[in-house]
């Protein structure tokens, strides 16, 4: 068996219609960054992204 180090991006941000914090997750930063951009669209509006490491395990064939 084999670990490999991989990035997914967690975005959390503020959800206005409900006024509640909420987290996504994306496997590429620019889909992250779209749909940051997408949740900030009220003057309350925010969001974070964060570049988490996640070890996969492969196991050789």
């Amino acid at each position: 068996m084999e670990n490999h180090t991989a990035h997914e991006f967690h975005v959390t941000y503020f959800d206005a219609d409900c006024g509640r914090i909420r987290s996504e997750s994306f496997e590429s930063l620019q889909d992250a960054e779209r749909f940051a951009s997408r949740s900030c669209a009220g003057e309350d509006s925010w969001a974070v992204i964060d570049a988490v490491a996640v070890e996969q395990a492969r196991v050789a064939a």
